[in-house]
């Protein structure tokens, strides 16, 4: 008689917006996770643009009681093995998150926690006593808890004990021929992420105006590609580059395959963000494109990202790092493939689906088994 697989009931957004939470839930669902556990997702969504994120409203107040309701139901209709929540690294956030892990509690579910984002410690010592309390109350309803690298186990070390305390580092699969690789012609620069402060597009655009000052052109281009957060920045941002005539191409959101011929095309990737990230993406994505890659060091960046191996890492908001770094490469073909190919390896090594599936399942396990039972 074949043994049946656990009920894990996930949730988590589904896109749109294409950012890391939706874009992490999306490949959860459809991966090989689900030949040892029976997933069920909660579509947490209620934002279809970046320009509604951290906005309250009347309708999405409504929206999130419909969700608690659909959890209870859901969980009465599957009987989950364990629940899967995120949660956020706000005040707003993680009340609504909150109501998530106390509908679980009450209905008898063991709960895992998932943190996304590398800022948790820095929100929480930031905000009241009242409200430290809360989450301590709060984590103390869960079982264990997710993170996105061994850098940010300590996020937790004053709430779990260290065994209940989880990396997993974002992995996936992808449709990228590492094979394929243009060593000629203009160097192509890539930025690909949402188009706001936090993510360091600013700064990627202050570094091709030092470029100008210093090269010229340099014999590249840069192509941005992702959304608009606001129309401010996107004002000052084309000013910038119509006032500087810089070699910057814009494309908006790009998904599927036509993301992919960007990160194909490319030889360098940038991303420089200024605030702290979990694990993002899209240097994960960056890696398996096996590009040389410009960052900095928020959360686990640094455990993708060696620094002088397969890119640089520089000091956050610097333009004049990020320019150094950028002339090295376009200069220095060898070099730009060498690091390249270091990408790749530690994608293989490090960062693919089997690898994502086999720390997260150790994770589901651990949280199942009797000696974890809260």
């Amino acid at each position: 008689m074949t043994k049946s697989k656990p009920k894990v009931l996930l949730l988590g957004p589904l896109p749109p917006p294409y950012m890391g939470p939706s874009i992490a839930t999306e490949i959860l669902m459809k991966s090989q996770m689900n030949e040892y556990f029976t997933l069920i997702n909660l579509n947490t969504n209620t934002h279809e643009t970046l320009s509604t994120l951290g906005r309250w409203t009347p309708s999405r107040i409504l929206d999130n009681l419909k969700l608690y309701i659909k959890l209870t139901l859901q969980i009465i209709k599957y009987s989950p093995s364990l629940i899967m929540v995120p949660i956020s690294q706000t005040k707003i956030g993680f009340l609504k998150d909150s109501v998530f892990i106390l509908i679980s509690w009450m209905l008898g579910s063991r709960t895992l926690l998932q943190l996304r984002g590398g800022n948790f410690r820095h929100w929480l010592n930031s905000t009241s006593g009242i409200m430290q309390a809360y989450v301590s109350f709060i984590l103390k309803r869960a079982q264990g808890v997710i993170v996105l690298g061994e850098k940010l186990r300590s996020l937790f070390a004053n709430h779990f004990p260290n065994e209940r305390i989880f990396v997993v580092p974002n992995g996936a699969d992808f449709p990228v021929n590492p094979g394929v690789k243009k060593i000629s012609g203009r160097v192509r620069l890539l930025y690909l992420a949402n188009l706001q402060a936090s993510k360091g597009i600013e700064d990627v655009m202050e570094a091709a105006v030092r470029i100008r000052e210093q090269s010229g052109i340099a014999g590249y281009e840069l192509h941005v590609v992702g959304d608009w957060f606001s129309d401010g920045i996107k004002e000052n941002i084309l000013e910038l580059v119509q006032r500087n005539d810089l070699p910057v191409i814009f494309h908006g959101i790009a998904t599927g395959a036509e993301k992919w011929s960007f990160f194909r095309e490319a030889d360098i990737f940038i991303f420089p963000p200024r605030e702290p990230e979990g694990h993002p993406w899209v240097i994960i994505e960056a890696m398996a494109a096996v590009l040389p890659i410009i960052s900095t060091d928020q959360g686990a960046i640094t455990e993708s990202v060696i620094d002088g191996l397969n890119g640089f890492i520089v000091d956050t908001q610097s333009p004049a790092q990020i320019a150094a770094k950028i002339l090295l490469l376009i200069q220095n073909e060898e070099l730009r493939l060498k690091m390249g190919r270091e990408s790749r390896r530690l994608y293989e090594e490090n960062f693919t689906e089997g690898k994502m599936v086999e720390r997260l399942s150790h994770a589901f396990n651990a949280v199942l088994s009797d000696r974890c039972a809260g």
